[in-house]
């Protein structure tokens, strides 16, 4: 009787406990933004009076909490929700990835069976060994014995020895199977885990209520990203932009037939309005560390996790070659350097960011959006990393020691103040205490000057060599003031339903196409790139919505290759490059003796004259814009004059020449232009 007792109060206590019935769900509607998604579950219940819990069971394990909304609730109001992680219960796994996994655990049961079956082989082997010796001391062995025994042993050992043969050739062709399925499953993004996410929630009511609740959350994990087909049949036709999105979740719940939203949100995005304040200005030390803020920048670009190589060019502001700029994926080791054209290759291992950076600019980074990602970075005057000087020794096998801000010089004696250096800061003589006090991050550049260099220019005095440091100005404080212009609530509601299993595969969509106005033309800047290129600007390309994202080019029926689409331009026309046409061909050569370069005074001046040759082997005609540049000075000393340009427009603060050519077919046409360089004979120039 008291057994009984205790079985009544115990299933009366897990009756109470378990009350929370698993109510079934179903996901009718999805709105993927460009990093996450917005799950819209329905669930029917019957609500009797008073406080009831329901439990929704089976749900992603990603489900971002603070997200959860229910309604529908009519008369009912909530008194509680609770979200959860079930580490006990499965997701239900597709047909085919169970018909796989099941395979799996036969063949690995039939490898135990061919196992035990070898560990018996081999226990009789063991045994006909043991017993091989006939016969004793006291009886002798007949032939007729000895035969018949030899000959058993011998076929029998053979049997077994061949049957271990067929087993562990079976054990082999089943691991083989095994590794396939793996592969399979790997490609499916088959993920064992066996937590689930569950809603709780008690609702209460003073009526008997049928309910169709709604219940709405967001996910992580998922997300699309847009990729462009750009078809071009013939110059002077339309342009055929297919506009797609890749769609993608790995939330642990499939998405079966259900409505599909596209969003250009991104939920994750900082949405708190900066605070602006006043900003006072004041004298500041020139020793001192101060360093300007920049605004936070707004590129409106999106991960894509399906880019595994990344590659690409890193410029400077005027779309010169940066060589020897480091690429990392950020938070972790895996690094590229770009080469003397500034091109780089990196591989992503899945991470999600690159930081870009160059001294003497400000690094970039940047999400992993696409398979090419260009990059100018901006000169930051404000930066100084180490530069590391070696003192060549002098006749009297004396070199320079000390410290520089920023700069070590390695090497010498400083033994008396007659073996040390002289020190000229921005063109002042000063103190080996002066130098030790300069802020590293106030100096520009250092140069060494010894012997015969450094007499040539300062006597005696420089006889212990030179230092020369040059720092900012306060000119050249940065001021990078970038509004960020938050999210964009573009939405493209998708007609048909869509199944997208939670493997992380790409589902492709196509949310429009469009017949777009073009005007082609060619393009040709042979300082950065000697090829030239084929364009197409769209205009009122506002209109089409387009986001950032990555364009397969295809030009008369042929795949040319891939280009970015960036239409957060702020021009009023788009151009993409639709590929190189090896038609038509640049040079761009340096023409010597034009004059000679010499020395007049304390400065030094060179003459360069460059000329640029077209050729058109096409059958047609073409348009094309040629573009080349002059040296722009930052610098009072340097001086760049005598510049001639001939027939191509001049942007003089830019530096920039642009010629707009007509080129017939077969022909060829030349070009030229010159500029005189001046500046003192004791620096170096970056030309």
């Amino acid at each position: 009787m008291k057994h009984l007792l205790y079985f009544l109060l115990l299933t009366t206590t897990i009756a109470f406990s378990n009350n929370q019935k698993p109510t079934s769900t179903s996901i009718n509607e999805v709105t993927v933004y460009v990093n996450g998604a917005q799950i819209i579950r329905t669930a029917k219940i019957t609500l009797p009076i008073g406080t009831t819990t329901f439990k929704f069971d089976k749900l992603s394990p990603n489900i971002q909490e603070s997200s959860i909304q229910i309604s529908g609730l009519k008369s009912a109001s909530i008194l509680s929700i609770n979200y959860g992680i079930n580490y006990l219960s499965k997701q239900n796994k597709s047909e085919t990835i169970e018909t796989l996994q099941n395979r799996m655990m036969v063949l690995k049961d039939n490898i135990q069976s061919e196992d035990d079956l070898i560990s018996g082989y081999e226990e009789e082997l063991k045994i006909i060994h043991d017993n091989r010796h006939i016969g004793n001391e006291n009886e002798a062995v007949t032939l007729e014995k000895l035969q018949q025994f030899a000959n058993y042993y011998r076929k029998r050992i053979t049997e077994i020895k061949n049957l271990i043969h067929l087993s562990n050739k079976k054990k082999r062709e089943m691991d083989e199977q095994i590794s396939e399925i793996q592969k399979q499953l790997t490609e499916f993004n088959v993920v064992d885990k066996v937590q689930t996410g569950e809603i709780t929630i008690k609702l209460n009511t003073i009526k008997i209520s049928q309910l169709d609740l709604i219940i709405k959350y967001n996910v992580d994990n998922a997300g699309w990203f847009p990729i462009y087909d750009i078809k071009a049949d013939k110059i002077n036709n339309p342009l055929q932009l297919s506009y797609k999105a890749h769609v993608y979740q790995s939330t642990g719940s499939n998405w079966d037939d259900v409505k599909l939203t596209l969003s250009t949100s991104d939920p994750n995005t900082n949405n708190e309005k900066p605070e602006i304040n006043p900003k006072y200005l004041n004298f500041i030390s020139r020793y001192s560390n101060y360093r300007s803020s920049n605004a936070t920048k707004n590129y409106n670009y999106k991960y894509n996790p399906f880019v595994q190589t990344v590659s690409g060019i890193v410029t400077d502001e005027t779309g010169a070659p940066l060589p020897g700029a480091n690429i990392i994926v950020k938070g972790t080791s895996n690094g590229a350097i770009s080469d003397f054209d500034g091109k780089y290759s990196i591989k992503t291992n899945g991470e999600k960011e690159l930081v870009f950076s160059y001294i003497g600019y400000k690094s970039e980074t940047l999400p992993i959006h696409s398979s090419i990602m260009n990059i100018n970075l901006e000169a930051d005057i404000a930066q100084l990393d180490e530069v590391v000087v070696t003192g060549y020794a002098t006749a009297k096998n004396r070199s320079i020691s000390g410290s520089v801000a920023g700069v070590k010089i390695r090497g010498a004696s400083n033994s008396t103040n007659s073996a040390n250096p002289l020190i000229i800061i921005d063109g002042v003589i000063s103190s080996q205490n002066d130098l030790s006090h300069l802020d590293p991050n106030l100096v520009v550049s250092t140069e060494v000057l010894k012997d015969k260099a450094s007499t040539a220019v300062y006597g005696s005095r420089g006889n212990n060599g030179v230092i020369l440091v040059t720092t900012k100005k306060e000119t050249y404080t940065s001021n990078g003031d970038v509004i960020e212009e938050g999210i964009t609530n573009r939405r493209f509601e998708i007609k048909k339903s869509y199944t997208i299993p939670s493997d992380g595969d790409i589902t492709v969509i196509e949310i429009d196409k469009y017949e777009i106005p073009a005007t082609y033309a060619y393009f040709a800047a042979p300082v950065i790139n000697e090829n030239v290129f084929l364009t197409a600007k769209m205009s009122d390309w506002e209109q089409y919505n387009l986001l950032p994202g990555e364009a397969n080019i295809y030009f008369d029926g042929s795949y040319s290759g891939k280009t970015n689409i960036n239409p957060q331009a702020t021009t009023d026309s788009l151009t993409v490059s639709l590929g190189v046409d090896p038609n038509v061909v640049v040079k761009r050569n340096t023409i010597n003796n034009f004059k000679k370069n010499n020395l007049i005074g304390n400065n030094k001046i060179i003459n360069k004259n460059y000329e640029i040759e077209l050729k058109n082997n096409k059958q047609s005609a073409i348009s094309l814009i040629l573009m080349d540049r002059v040296p722009v000075s930052q610098n009072r000393e340097i001086k760049v004059d005598d510049i001639d340009y001939g027939v191509a427009e001049f942007d003089s603060k830019k530096g920039l020449l642009k010629w707009k050519i007509n080129l017939k077919p077969n022909y060829s046409n030349k070009f030229s232009f010159s500029y005189t360089l001046k500046y003192p004979k004791y620096k170096r120039v970056n030309l």
